[in-house]
């Protein structure tokens, strides 16, 4: 199979949705397929305005039209919403081809947040975004039916993985030499420095020993400058990463708003119990089957979690992330996939309008 995967979130960039789609393509290729990325990088950009790191593509529509028919893909998968899907998603429509979407950031709520812009229009936008689409996928069932109650349609529940073999279990907390000596515990979190992640509910939390915070984001000069106790450390190499997870007592996750949650996976992978909210992203990751361990710990009283979250065995919490694997994630991914060119209906003589209005969705599989 040629998949054509159209993105606005793509290497260099660091956050959850890059490392979601870098896994993806890479386990897609593992099984075979053919995968023909089209990214930011290929595209004249500008930085995307009060989110600094992130950079757009300028008027991408030709250039993205060009590539597409060069690469005549067996499917189309438009993963985001900024300049790239939505010349995408105009281009399918044009050509009357059919694709599949993902939901993965509350962006109406980023919006409200930055701007003010109330959550009804940003879903409303939204909604008419992914309304074409065969199959919008949707990381967590809490995700899912909040969509549905907002006029969301065929929306489709796809989990994600953890790379258990870059962060790799440690039965105890290991030294971190580049930080030196630090008062323990040590209460970690990663995730860029911004609105929609509610860092500050962590930072003003009155707990014992050190915290930290890996990321960038538009929020970080304030806060560095309000909580100068924290030890900011920025942007890490995934690989050094993995090393200041193992270091770790307790992962912080303090999102309300969060789609899945990818370093809770990442934390616990390296033994690392998480603290968060009973909400979507921890309630679909920190939720496991009957008789399964957990790895953390939510209370609506954040302190409280991290209390409890310390007491959780590392064992636990690797073994709740080995139930996140990234080959099922993609065979999952794959199963919903739409043929892009699926054999019109022939039109009836009664006019029943045109075939394209009435063509059936065609998976791949």
């Amino acid at each position: 199979m040629k998949l054509a995967l159209v993105t606005d979130a793509w290497q260099p960039q660091v956050n959850g949705v890059v490392t979601t789609l870098v896994e993806l393509v890479r386990e897609l290729e593992a099984r075979d397929h053919c995968v023909e990325v089209i990214h930011p990088g290929l595209f004249k950009t500008r930085p995307c305005p009060g989110y600094a790191g992130i950079d757009l593509a300028v008027r991408p529509a030709r250039q993205l039209r060009a590539r597409l028919e060069a690469c005549q893909p067996d499917a189309i998968h438009i993963a985001t919403e900024g300049p790239l899907g939505w010349a995408a998603r105009r281009y399918c429509l044009q050509q009357d081809l059919q694709f599949t979407t993902a939901f993965h950031t509350r962006f109406p709520e980023i919006l409200n947040a930055a701007l003010k812009i109330p959550l009804a229009w940003g879903y409303a936008l939204f909604r008419h975004f992914h309304r074409p689409s065969a199959g919008v996928m949707v990381p967590t069932e809490g995700v899912l039916h909040m969509l549905q109650r907002r006029g969301f349609r065929t929306l489709r529940s796809w989990t994600h993985g953890v790379d258990t073999r870059l962060f790799a279990f440690q039965a105890q907390p290991r030294l971190y030499p580049p930080l030196g000596t630090l008062p323990r515990p040590i209460s970690l979190f990663v995730g860029r420095v911004s609105y929609e992640k509610n860092i500050e509910a962590f930072l003003k939390l009155d707990l014992p020993g050190t915290k930290l915070v890996c990321g960038v984001g538009p929020l970080k000069a304030a806060l560095k400058a309000r909580f100068p106790q924290v030890r900011w450390m920025g942007l890490l190499p995934r690989e050094e990463l993995a090393r200041v997870y193992a270091a770790a007592d307790v992962f912080v996750f303090p999102s309300r708003s969060e789609t899945f949650g990818l370093v809770m996976l990442e934390a616990m992978a390296s033994g690392t119990p998480v603290a968060a909210y009973p909400v979507d992203g921890p309630l679909e990751v920190l939720s496991p089957p009957p008789g399964s361990a957990a790895g953390g710990v939510m209370r609506d009283d954040l302190g409280s979690a991290v209390a409890l979250a310390l007491a959780v065995p590392r064992h636990e919490a690797r073994q709740r992330a080995l139930a996140f694997s990234w080959a099922s994630a993609a065979q999952l991914f794959e199963s919903f996939l739409v043929v892009a060119r699926p054999c019109d209906e022939v039109c009836p003589a009664d006019g029943g309008g045109s075939a394209a209005a009435r063509k059936a969705v065609t998976p791949l599989s």
